[in-house]
């Protein structure tokens, strides 16, 4: 079988839809817990976007009149696990204060491979259920990072 060729080249994550129930909640952790930018907004949707570095998420409510398209087929229903956001370098000890301050409860802390490499990660739950994993830049065994 001949190669095929691609008629792309892949950048990276582009954006990841959530679907919330509470847009001011939702965006009050967004900007406050995560430090996300406001992005564009839909308000005939019931969608507002949030920068996320060069990736953007998307909150889509589903209690809004224009969300119908949104609502998962089965109550409660989700179609993501969760999302990755890269961050800069953290001092864990500092990342489990910020989250206590905000009480955003840490389900799990770990440190495991990504994108860029073995670095240390938190997996926390938005508002909403959506399972988030705020992960480091990579480490390595002599302390450069």
């Amino acid at each position: 079988m001949p190669h095929r060729t691609i008629p792309f080249a892949l950048v990276g994550i582009d954006h990841v839809v959530f679907l919330v129930d509470d847009m001011p909640r939702a965006l009050t952790f967004y900007r406050d817990v995560l430090g996300c930018a406001p992005g564009y907004s839909y308000p005939a949707m019931g969608m507002e976007q949030v920068w996320a570095g060069a990736a953007l998420i998307v909150l889509w409510d589903t209690t809004h009149a224009g969300a119908t398209a949104a609502v998962p087929p089965v109550p409660g229903g989700r179609n993501v696990d969760h999302l990755c956001i890269a961050t800069s370098p953290f001092d864990p000890a500092d990342m489990r204060d910020h989250l206590a301050r905000h009480g955003v409860a840490i389900a799990r802390e770990a440190t495991h491979g990504g994108a860029r490499g073995m670095g240390h990660s938190f997996y926390i739950h938005d508002p909403f259920g959506n399972k988030l994993e705020i992960k480091g830049p990579a480490e390595y065994p002599d302390g450069r990072l």
